[in-house]
C-alpha cells in the first residue's frame, strides 16, 4: 500500500471519492481523532461531511492532506 500511497495525487479526484477513501482506510472515529470535526465525531455521513468541508476551506486542506500521506 505504500507504493498506491505514495503516488497518490489530488488531480482528478472528487471530495467525494477522497472522504470515502479515508472512511474505507481509517474509520469514522479514527478520522475524528486525527481531524477533530463534528461530522466526522457526531453522527458522521458522507454527505454531512461534504456540505461541511465544501463550506470550510482549512478543514478541506487537513482531508486532502491526510489522503496525501495515505
Amino acid at each position: 500500500m505504500s507504493d498506491q500511497a505514495s503516488s497518490r495525487t489530488l488531480q482528478g479526484v472528487t471530495l467525494e471519492a477522497i472522504l470515502t477513501q479515508l472512511v474505507a482506510d481509517y474509520g469514522w472515529e479514527k478520522m475524528g481523532a486525527m481531524i477533530d470535526i463534528k461530522c466526522f465525531t457526531s453522527d458522521p455521513s458522507i454527505k454531512s461531511s461534504l456540505t461541511f468541508l465544501r463550506k470550510t476551506a482549512w478543514a478541506r486542506t487537513r482531508v486532502e492532506e491526510l489522503y496525501l500521506k495515505g
